[in-house]
């Protein structure tokens, strides 16, 4: 089933080079007001499924802000449908829906209202309200002297408890503060698990890979790309990567390329190329071929490792492992030797990077360099990515147990 449908959605603004605002200033001129079409959307059609975490990313000035405006029924669409299957709320800038002479208390009232609840529902719901919002000390003060986080923290809590179908939510969490963001994603977890819709906006790849599992891609005003979350921010981001590069094996690589990773290479305790899955517990070597174009001094090579569903499980680098490298030049290798690999059994990925001193500037960062399977050996655990080599005592001995 579907939350929202939306089909061959086109939505253009109107471009004022010169505007006339006054009939003397048109007299004056000569000539009528000077503008041209801006085409915000360009035939964007897709589903949204009912129950999903949907986000939508684009760079700045793609059309996503326009879109969710579009499925709010804020802004009508030139051409095109969109379909809403239930009751939308819409928390799509600071502060709106409030009038900011009137205390946060009338403001839960006018802002709830205009959402759809009646009188009955809000003074049943004030008190979930307030609690959530976590303004109480200032909720009769006027909502001009609160805080840009303040706002946020009470609209969302009154949107939240609309009990929306289909919530829309544009950026507005990146203003408040990292407890009322964790509380957030409790909630939306809770809102699917309710089989609510959300769909958000954000430029967090880190918080909407967390939540969404659905998203979609606007480019310039076009659906780039639609699917599983995690590929599709895969893609963008690496879209936004300076110098980014689509290579053999869907490798992807970006960095100013003065020093580049040609290969990672994964060796066992033996020193050979790995065959196969690595026992848990087991030695392993990671080895960075290298080619520098010109002498670079003080780079830093680093590594990321993330399991199979994109979580990074370790990074590392030379610099704070304490192995300062002055200066390479041509081609070469560095090793980054590991005693016991202590990882649950699954398929893990690495990412290789050289940067400068700093960590700030890239040379290369080659995503995916690498990858690997670990199984089963001497060290178990009951869940996680982690084995570590742990066991259990009794810490209740009494007088006399020589246990």
């Amino acid at each position: 089933m579907t939350a929202v449908e939306i089909r061959d959605v086109h939505k253009s603004f109107k471009i004022f080079h010169e505007r006339n605002n006054t009939l003397k200033s048109a007299i004056m001129r000569g000539r009528m007001s000077v503008a041209e079409d801006f085409h915000a959307l360009k035939g964007i059609s897709f589903d949204v499924p009912k129950g999903s975490t949907f986000a939508l990313v684009g760079d700045n000035g793609s059309g996503k802000s326009t879109l969710l405006k579009c499925i709010a029924k804020i802004l009508v669409p030139n051409s095109g449908t969109i379909t809403r299957h239930g009751r939308i709320a819409a928390m799509l800038e600071v502060g709106s829906g409030f009038h900011p002479e009137l205390s946060g208390h009338d403001n839960i009232y006018l802002n709830a209202s205009i959402l759809g609840m009646s009188r009955e529902e809000i003074d049943s719901r004030y008190d979930e309200i307030l609690e959530f919002s976590g303004v109480a000390d200032h909720i009769d003060q006027p909502v001009k002297n609160y805080s840009s986080g303040m706002y946020v923290r009470l609209g969302f809590s009154v949107a939240i408890h609309t009990e929306p179908d289909i919530l829309l939510v544009d950026e507005v969490l990146a203003v408040g503060d990292a407890a009322f963001q964790e509380k957030c994603m409790r909630k939306f977890v809770e809102l699917k698990d309710e089989g609510r819709t959300v769909i958000v906006v954000s430029h967090s790849m880190q918080q909407l890979k967390q939540m969404a599992d659905q998203a979609a891609w606007i480019n310039n005003g076009a659906l780039e790309q639609i699917g599983d979350a995690d590929t599709v921010l895969d893609q963008y981001a690496d879209s936004t990567r300076f110098g980014a590069e689509f290579g053999d094996g869907a490798a992807v690589r970006w960095g100013t390329g003065e020093a580049k990773v040609d290969r990672l290479e994964i060796l066992n305790e033996h020193g050979a190329p790995l065959n196969g899955p690595i026992p848990t517990g087991a030695p392993v070597t990671f080895r960075f071929h290298y080619s520098a174009s010109e002498p670079i001094s003080q780079p830093v090579f680093a590594l990321s490792l993330a399991s199979s569903d994109g979580t990074t499980v370790w990074e590392v680098n030379t610099r704070d492992l304490g192995f300062p490298i002055i200066q390479i030049s041509g081609q070469g290798t560095v090793d980054l030797n590991i005693k016991n690999l202590n990882l649950q059994p699954g398929l893990f990925m690495i990412d290789a990077s050289i940067v400068d001193k700093s960590t700030s500037h890239v040379f290369d960062y080659l995503r995916e360099a690498n990858g690997f399977a670990v199984k089963s050996g001497a060290l178990k655990a009951s869940g996680g990515y982690l084995a570590l080599d742990a066991g259990w005592s009794d810490a209740t001995q009494t007088e006399g147990d020589n246990r």
